[in-house]
């Protein structure tokens, strides 16, 4: 949902073929200029390899030397082959398919399995976790939530590397994998697993690239009929392929060699899925008159970002560190990177919520702004402390922009105005087409000032109001468009996954992040033990946590901050160290290596003033030392009973909407729904006994107190906001 570049949102499209080589450096117009047999293109960072790839197809196309129903496009997400579509359609060449391996699978083995099989396919296994769970109750194997979520990712991993059942414990202790559980016991819940699948006629998505498989091997009359359609195909980061995408690309391409494939060997971080770099490292030597280009030109971060990245790589090892790309940057020179280390992590999360509120002041759109870090569950404390700061976010990994209903309300709401046209009396004041927009949505509930509150009517003003800007950039772009030609770009987004760009400092784990790209960009918790995890045990698990940060730093295109607790929770033993990654790279921590070398960057350590008692943080109830943000804010442990007054709470509740509207912020911006708890717990009587309650502070004590000390007195809190 981030745009990934600055370039224009609705570029003209190219008038002619040569025109669309316009603007491509010497490497990208020679991939572009590489139509026939193996193509091999090793892309570094923000080198611009999808515009390669994007502008080789168009040019083959509008050349009149590819066919674009000939051609087909794989990658690995619906976003990027949503984006892949975008652009195609921009450069003239919307014809071309563009699918993940598993939609492509999915089309095919549709359409031919009654003709190889018989009957009608059977039913899509949207989620195999419940599967498993009844697989592992008829094992006789109790598993709890993460021990569920992992044994599934498992037999994700066992089926993407062909592993059948009855091989898996020796398949796995060949590969040295540390697996969740005993491997004769995943093996015994895999196996049960596969017979619950077919006793109720259910597929899942590996199945879906292993029956096309199948039936490609076994009918070579389908498998003609396949490759007679597809003449050209082109794979994106094809350092993510797994033994069986490969088999399954091998069977589309047969005997022919038009193959052109894009990749970077450092980029490489889902191993743990039945990724590997291997195809892309050995395309040479399967293809050895291959066509290989280099990209190494950075127009994404500027020469600090970049040196910052080549240091990185610099100390790495094994095979894909020899095939490291050194980027050079081509953008201007940027400001230096910011270590900083901070006594925990809410110190650590609070001083990076203000640093982006100040990047925000600054003039740096909430948008282009992400916090990134190794593990979900390290964002709970980031959503706290930017919801105390009054900064918007948006947690990665939402459901998909065009399939939210209160989108979809929208899309059916402009296509009748469009139909009506002038006779609908909603448009008669509307000038113009941005104008006409937000009439029509502010009878879905859009509005000029944003609802209080973070929770669903949020998020539904959110969606309208991203429809909004793409409405006024769209008429920007295309003076005199009517609200049709609006409603046409929508459904050709759609189609696409083309989303528009949706306000809020994004949270996201760094795979997660990967192939998206920040203004700023804070890398935060990186210890030993969260970076590298502490489940990385071998020297190849270090290495890709190596190339996971490596994902992280190239992210950013202006400004990088990296930072470090020395103890969890306020108070503990700081005993913690910076990630070993950093060695050499952060100032005085000494040099590996040239190009690691120089210190560059500025280090600090936070300061941020917090109320709380020295040592661990105890729950008021079981006494248990506590850890998690909330639960500190709370004084108690989650599950612990609570004794708050309920009607307190309601009446704190309606007068933190009532601010809201009048200073017309979310409601979190005044105290977040935790903050509002531990006041109806604890009923503070003084200015002091409500200081020391965390989400406070004295700013809003300030701004605030004299209102939430009368609530919880039981007078009525009506003196209003201060002016700040």
């Amino acid at each position: 949902m981030t745009a990934a570049t600055h370039s224009t949102l609705f570029p003209q499209v190219p008038e002619t073929a040569d025109a669309v080589l316009d603007g491509l450096d010497p490497e990208q117009r020679e991939v572009a200029l590489a139509l026939t047999g193996p193509v091999c293109v090793l892309a570094g960072a923000g080198t611009g390899k999808t515009r390669a790839l994007t502008h080789r197809i168009a040019y083959g196309v509008r050349s009149g030397r590819l066919q674009p129903a000939s051609v087909l496009a794989v990658t690995f997400t619906n976003r990027a082959a949503g984006e892949m579509r975008g652009r195609l359609r921009q450069l003239g060449a919307g014809g071309v398919q563009a699918r993940t391996f598993h939609s492509a699978a999915l089309r095919q083995l549709q359409f031919f399995w009654p003709k190889a099989v018989g009957g009608e396919l059977p039913r899509l296994l949207e989620r195999k976790i419940q599967l498993v769970a009844d697989a592992a109750a008829r094992c006789r194997v109790r598993l709890d939530r993460n021990e569920l979520r992992d044994v599934t990712a498992e037999i994700e991993w066992a089926k993407v590397t062909q592993t059948v059942p009855a091989d898996y414990p020796a398949v796995v202790a060949k590969a040295l994998r540390d697996a969740p559980r005993d491997p004769a016991e995943i093996g015994q819940i895999y196996a049960l697993y596969e017979q619950l699948k077919r006793d109720r006629s259910v597929i899942d998505f590996e199945d879906v690239l292993l029956l096309t498989v199948g039936i490609l091997q076994d009918r070579h009359d389908i498998a003609d009929q396949i490759r007679s359609q597809y003449q050209h195909f082109v794979v994106d980061e094809y350092q993510d392929v797994s033994p069986l995408q490969q088999r399954l690309l091998d069977l589309w391409l047969g005997e022919r060699d038009n193959l052109c494939v894009v990749g970077d060997a450092s980029q490489t971080i889902y191993s743990f899925t039945g990724a590997t770099p291997d195809h892309l490292l050995n395309f040479r030597a399967r293809h050895p008159g291959a066509t290989v280009v280099k990209l190494v030109r950075d127009y994404r971060s500027t020469p600090q970002v970049v040196h910052l990245a080549n240091g990185l790589l610099s100390q790495a090892r094994g095979r894909a560190a020899e095939h490291r790309l050194e980027l050079i940057s081509q953008r201007d020179r940027g400001p230096e990177p910011v270590y900083t280390e901070y006594a925990d992590e809410p110190t650590e999360a609070e001083g990076t919520a203000r640093r982006v509120r100040d990047l925000i002041a600054a003039g740096v759109p909430a948008g282009e702004i992400a916090v990134l870090y190794r593990i979900n569950a390290q964002s709970e404390v980031y959503e706290q402390a930017l919801a105390d700061a009054g900064v918007p976010y948006q947690l990665r990994g939402a459901e998909r922009f065009f399939e939210r209903q209160e989108v979809r309300e929208a899309g059916i709401a402009l296509r009748g105005a469009a139909r009506a046209g002038g006779n609908d009396s909603l448009l008669d004041d509307a000038e113009d087409l941005p104008a006409q927009v937000r009439a029509v949505l502010s009878t879905k509930g859009w509005n000029s000032r944003p609802p209080a509150g973070s929770g669903a009517v949020r998020d539904r003003w959110e969606s309208l109001a991203a429809l909004v800007r793409l409405a006024e950039d769209f008429a920007r772009a295309r003076p005199g468009a009517t609200l049709s030609d609006l409603v046409a770009e929508l459904d050709e987004r759609a189609a696409a996954q083309h989303a528009p760009t949706v306000q809020g400092v994004t949270l996201a784990s760094l795979h997660a992040a990967k192939g998206l790209e920040w203004d700023a960009v804070f890398l935060v918790g990186l210890t030993e033990g969260m970076l590298p995890i502490t489940y990385a045990k071998t020297d190849e698990q270090i290495e890709e946590e190596r190339r996971l940060l490596y994902v992280g730093v190239t992210r950013a295109r202006t400004h990088l901050t990296l930072s470090w607790a020395l103890s969890r929770s306020p108070g503990g033993r700081a005993s913690r160290r910076p990630s070993r990654f950093l060695k050499g790279l952060r100032p005085g921590s000494g040099s590996l290596g040239t190009v690691a070398s120089g210190g560059s960057g500025s280090f600090e350590r936070g300061t941020t003033v917090r109320r709380v008692p020295r040592g661990p943080v105890l729950c008021r109830v079981c006494g248990a030392t506590l850890t998690e943000a909330g639960a500190m804010k709370l004084l108690r442990c989650e599950d612990c009973p609570s004794d708050m007054d309920e009607g307190l709470y309601e009446r704190l509740r309606d007068w933190r909407s009532e601010q809201a509207r009048e200073l017309g912020q979310p409601a979190y911006c005044v105290f977040t729904d935790k903050t509002l708890m531990a006041i109806a717990e604890r009923v503070p009587a003084t200015d002091g006994e409500l200081s020391v309650i965390s989400g406070v502070g004295t700013r809003k004590l300030h701004r605030f107190g004299v209102d939430v000390l009368a609530i919880c007195a039981g007078e009525e809190g009506g003196a209003g906001a201060d002016e700040d």
